[in-house]
């Protein structure tokens, strides 16, 4: 099936005479809700990703996983490979659960010099370090490839580094140049604490610090807490470029369980250093940041032994979901979803080192043609939009607003009862998402909402970057300085576009092609 849309140029207009959209042929990709340009399994349950690494020309995305259902049980790692970060192949089970023994979330690393002794013929070998999940008990597993992750071997039958706790879970694993270690950072989750050890040969582990902070209380009553009230899981440690200079800072990201700023899970991170053995956090900007302000944003991390792409930033993954209702959305055969790549980088301030994030510029190959519009009269714009029959549910839309004292924006996957509103308030200086409207809500009642996040205009502009799939909403405002992520389930027939308020200075928008060939 081909979508054509033909548009003409006229009143400000720049338009192509054909925009088009292949749907993809195979059809397990093409039930209702399943994102055309989003990593999905082909069927039953994901969310954290793990194991992100980069080797051999290939980009290894490595995930938790039930091979038996449709919600979360089973734990295993799925496997999916891809040489451009778009386009995704599928792979079997990679590490599957033993028993008793669950495999929860961990790391993938390239052991470059064989210090594990673990590698064949003069390659290096893939490593994988582990929580493997007792009822009681949680602990840190090896397992290797010398095959480029198509086959694993376990290494023995017991843990590489037990506590005996029941949370100690999530190991990061990266190799740290100047000290010429392996480092792994993991987390006590309940006790909000990430524990620092460093290896020279993958196998055995010396603990060399620990983070942790207090937990301030509500200031008000009635305020939910901050982030930092929920358990800490996925914990990531990078060093990042800061733009506009020859600087480098440490972060470090965390996913907290609950209290996250838009409700339910989330992810927050710090800004510090680290010195090889453990990360103190700056004191200009000690306080936790949301990563993502908004509500479907989990679990992110970075890949591990990327190439040399001169000064960009890391790239990272998340999982597109909450805990409040991960196992309730009201996909059938698969359920989550992981977000597009994005590169990470930073920028100084003056309240301090802020986290910055980009859609990786890989995925400019799945934009089309754009149509375009300058000007000030918005009612041209809309009325071009509908005598054309735009009428996508796949595309990349930019925009450009002037900070009046009235809000615009666009409403996105309309008909006569649903829409998602990207708004902006430049009297409160907040950007927001309003899903109450969204199509299926109804299924949790934590789903709907209207999630928001503070975004100070630049020279009196706001500029926003909206990707919309069939099932999400992924916003980035002023080139990355905010992001905001959100599931929707609208009706196949709510593909209106609709802008609003005096605000609106300039529009693009570019359909995007599936990623399912």
């Amino acid at each position: 099936m081909i979508r054509v849309l033909s548009l003409v140029v006229s009143a400000g207009l720049i338009a192509p005479t054909l925009l088009a959209q292949r749907m993809p042929t195979d059809t397990f990709y093409q039930q209702l809700f399943r994102p055309f340009f989003h990593y999905t399994p082909q069927s039953n349950w994901i969310n954290d990703p793990n194991g992100l690494v980069y080797f051999d020309s290939e980009y290894h995305l490595f995930y938790q996983h039930n091979p038996q259902g449709t919600k979360w049980g089973h734990m295993s790692w799925g496997h999916a490979i891809s040489r451009d970060l778009v386009h995704w192949q599928e792979l079997p089970i990679a590490i599957p659960e033993a028993g008793p023994v669950m495999i929860f979330s961990g790391s993938c690393v390239i052991d470059k010099a064989n210090s594990s002794g673990l590698g064949v013929d003069g390659r290096p070998p893939m490593v994988a370090i582990f929580t493997g999940h007792r009822a009681d008990n949680q602990s840190q597993y090896l397992a290797y490839s010398n095959d480029k992750g198509r086959t694993w071997t376990r290494y023995g039958t017991q843990p590489i580094l037990d506590l005996g706790k029941k949370d100690f879970r999530d190991p990061k694993i990266f190799w740290y140049e100047p000290a010429q270690h392996w480092v792994m950072v993991s987390v006590l989750s309940p006790e909000r604490k990430a524990l620092f050890y460093t290896s020279t040969n993958l196998k055995n582990w010396t603990r060399s610090g620990e983070f942790s902070i207090d937990i301030p209380a509500p200031k008000r009553p009635g305020i939910p807490p901050t982030a930092r009230s929920g358990i800490w899981e996925c914990p990531d440690l990078i060093e990042l470029p800061v733009e506009g200079s020859m600087e480098r800072k440490w972060v470090l990201l965390l996913s907290v369980g609950s209290g996250a700023v838009a409700g339910g899970s989330g992810m927050e991170y710090y800004v510090g250093q680290f010195d090889g053995r453990t990360f103190t956090r700056d004191v200009a900007t000690a306080a936790a940041r949301p990563v993502d302000w908004g509500k479907d944003y989990y679990a992110a991390v970075t890949f591990n032994n990327m190439p040399i792409r001169g000064n960009r930033g890391a790239i990272s993954i998340g999982w597109m979901n909450n805990w409040q209702y991960a196992t309730e959305t009201p996909t059938r055969s698969f359920r989550g979803a992981m977000s597009l790549p994005r590169e990470l980088r930073l920028s100084k301030s003056a309240t301090g080192y802020e986290l910055r994030q980009r859609p990786v510029q890989e995925l400019k190959s799945l934009l089309g043609p754009a149509f375009q519009w300058a000007g000030f009269d918005q009612g041209a714009l809309n009325q071009s939009l509908t005598d054309n029959g735009f009428s996508g549910d796949t595309y990349q839309l930019t925009l450009d607003l002037e900070a009046t004292k009235a809000e615009a924006g666009v409403r996105l996957c309309r008909n006569t009862d649903q829409e998602t509103v990207v708004g902006y308030d430049p009297v409160r200086q907040l950007l927001y998402v309003d899903r109450t409207r969204s199509g299926d809500v109804a299924f949790a009642r934590d789903f709907p909402g209207r999630f928001a996040a503070p975004v100070k205009p630049q020279n009196g502009r706001v500029s926003l970057q909206i990707w919309v799939d069939r099932s999400s909403v992924e916003v980035f405002a002023n080139d990355g300085q905010v992001t905001l992520t959100n599931q929707i389930f609208p009706s196949p027939d709510s593909r209106g576009i609709q802008f609003f308020g005096d605000g609106l200075r300039s529009a693009s928008i570019r359909p995007i092609e599936p990623i399912w060939k």
